[in-house]
């Protein structure tokens, strides 16, 4: 049997049950981020990297790139906005002085208590509920909707994080804050 548009409607309805989800997903991201930028002042990626430096003092810009599943050039960029809003510091580590280490200062702690959870962390969490074969297989299947989209030469910034372009929390990009 097909639907109006020639298709198969079993391919219809898959096509319109993967929209609603993205919808429902981009939507709930979306109002997250406002809330954090209402709350906070900081992008949800700001806020989602300064979790990280917290749970992990003293880390690397390397080592926060890891923890953050993104590159260094990216955490970086964010490291140094909240830098300059003095919630983070860089230090030489006392090891090996080569080594730079990032901690939150007490700023950046008291951000943190009062702030929500940031909307990347609640993404990583339901794709902990999935199973290994499941992920995989969303990892494959949005891998593929990414190529056939064309966008597979655009750059994966963080979740709500600018281009590089400094973020002006009392004006936030509506426009270009869901990825």
């Amino acid at each position: 049997m097909r639907d109006p548009s020639g298709r198969p409607r079993g391919r219809a309805a898959a096509s319109a049950a993967t929209l609603d989800a993205l919808r429902r997903i981009v939507r709930a991201l979306r109002l997250a981020n406002s809330g954090v930028e209402k709350s906070t002042g900081l992008s949800a990626a700001q806020l989602f990297v300064l979790e990280q430096v917290a749970a992990a003092p003293g880390a690397s810009l390397s080592e926060l790139a890891q923890r953050t599943l993104t590159d260094r050039t990216s955490v970086a960029a964010v490291v140094d906005r909240l830098a300059s809003r003095g919630l983070v510091e860089r230090r030489r580590s006392d090891v090996d002085r080569r080594r730079v280490e990032i901690l939150p200062t007490e700023s950046g702690r008291g951000t943190l208590e009062r702030a929500p959870h940031p909307p990347t962390r609640r993404v990583l969490m339901a794709l902990e509920t999935l199973d290994d074969r499941q992920l995989q297989r969303l990892a494959v299947s949005l891998t593929r909707l990414v190529r056939s989209m064309g966008l597979s030469d655009e750059p994966s910034v963080m979740l709500f994080e600018e281009d590089g372009a400094p973020r002006d929390a009392t004006h936030g990009d509506a426009e270009g804050a869901a990825d």
